[in-house]
């Protein structure tokens, strides 16, 4: 695979990851209970972390890192659907974000089957596996609230 395709793929993941953050912040913010606060918080600040990381690696292949663009795929509605959601009952908010983080599960999956060098697949996949504890997380919570 050549750098340009690895690069729009991280790029992908990028605004993945920033949607997350976004996400997860809007949640922190509107949620009452504390403990789902710090956790979304948590959830939040990594996803801004995966960011770092993914332009990192988009800058060492030698691209440029994608603005942020406006997506319209599930993972962004639900990301949308959390905006309006801020004040309902913390179950919406919750499913939203359980929402949120099972579409960012699918596009990292997607990701994996593709033959990335080594060292940018090390990366994905270690993302993709805070990325998928998150979301069991979050299932959990949803079977709670």
């Amino acid at each position: 695979m050549n750098n340009n395709a690895v690069i729009s793929i991280l790029n992908d993941l990028i605004e993945t990851s920033r949607n997350g953050r976004e996400c997860f912040g809007v949640a922190a913010e509107s949620i009452h209970n504390s403990e789902f606060r710090r956790l979304f918080n948590i959830f939040s600040q990594r996803h801004a972390q995966f960011v770092s990381e993914l332009e990192a690696e988009v800058h060492r292949l030698g691209g440029n890192v994608a603005k942020a663009g406006i997506r319209t795929g599930p993972f962004d509605r639900s990301w949308m659907n959390l905006k309006t959601s801020i004040h309902r009952d913390e179950a919406s908010i919750i499913a939203e974000c359980q929402r949120q983080e099972e579409a960012a599960v699918n596009d990292y999956q997607k990701v994996l089957q593709v033959d990335l060098p080594l060292d940018v697949q090390y990366v994905v996949k270690r993302q993709y596996m805070d990325i998928k504890d998150a979301y069991d997380r979050i299932r959990i919570l949803q079977r709670a609230a």
